[in-house]
């Protein structure tokens, strides 16, 4: 079953006296890329989140935000002087030119981050054990996601290598039409060129031999079967990361088409080729949010 990598993933509980909120968000990516937002006392526990999070979701552009909820007693607090001298100059030589009232600016600096923080707040061991239960459920949630999604992308892409198969069936069909084609029309120049007498049979039955085995096809077919064939059963693993593994199989699905494409010389199979392309482009498009 596939996984996509877009999804969203919700939980909150309440550990010890803060409710905690983690909301995570996955897109499509070629690595794990993470965006991390969550409070200054979680800061200690940074590394260990972004582990476990890089873990469970394999790869993809990733936003995490972690909001608490405080739901205890009052606890004492700091204030970052420093920062908050900072804050002022710049707030107040904007509230000097838009002419307001100066009496605001105190009420706005103690609500810009890190102004006022919780003193020495930080998670004990047994809370941390319970906090990493939320990140799970979130993580949880997401990938249930996920999995609704990548159900989706995986009969879109079965629906297109049908496709293909059914084009490549129709090109199977041509192939013995486009060398008589070829036979007959390279007669027909000797012909008109040269005259029906002047020319010896034999070495242009050798010549016709050789130049039609050039441009057989049957070769790049059977290739392109297996792709095929091997690109199903790639759906079918259970593992969940095939996303890399199925966009290099495409790959080798589209380097077949080209080949025929290229020693097709003839209008029927040209047609088929160009819907076989159409069809494995859109595949391309579908195989890019493949975990």
């Amino acid at each position: 079953m596939l996984k996509s990598m877009t999804g969203f993933g919700r939980a909150e509980q309440t550990v010890g006296d803060k409710t905690f909120l983690v909301d995570i968000k996955s897109l499509n990516g070629k690595q794990f890329e993470l965006s991390l937002k969550m409070p200054a006392f979680l800061k200690p526990f940074e590394f260990d989140i972004r582990t476990i999070l890089s873990k469970k979701l394999g790869r993809g552009t990733v936003d995490c935000t972690i909001s608490l909820k405080e739901s205890g007693a009052a606890k004492p607090v700091s204030i970052n002087t420093d920062l908050a001298k900072a804050y002022y100059k710049p707030i107040a030589e904007l509230s000097k030119a838009l002419d307001l009232d100066p009496a605001h600016i105190l009420s706005t600096l103690i609500k810009l981050p890190e102004v006022i923080t919780p003193t020495g707040e930080t998670l004990t061991p047994d809370e941390w054990q319970s906090f990493e239960k939320v990140i799970e459920n979130a993580i949880h949630n997401l990938n249930t996601h996920r999995q609704e999604e990548g159900k989706v992308l995986q009969d879109e892409l079965l629906l297109r290598i049908s496709n293909i198969r059914k084009q490549q069936e129709e090109v199977i069909l041509l192939e013995p039409l486009r060398k008589q084609k070829i036979r007959e029309g390279l007669v027909k120049v000797l012909e008109d060129n040269v005259g029906k007498e002047s020319y010896d049979p034999n070495r242009l039955e050798q010549e016709l031999i050789y130049y039609i085995e050039k441009i057989d096809l049957t070769e790049e077919q059977v290739r392109l079967k297996n792709h095929c064939d091997y690109f199903v059963s790639i759906l079918g693993e259970p593992d969940e990361n095939k996303g890399k593994k199925l966009s290099f199989i495409l790959q080798e699905i589209g380097r077949e088409i080209n080949t025929t494409g290229a020693k097709a010389y003839d209008s029927s199979i040209q047609k088929c080729v160009v819907l076989m392309k159409d069809e494995m482009e859109k595949a391309k498009e579908q195989v890019l949010n493949v975990l």
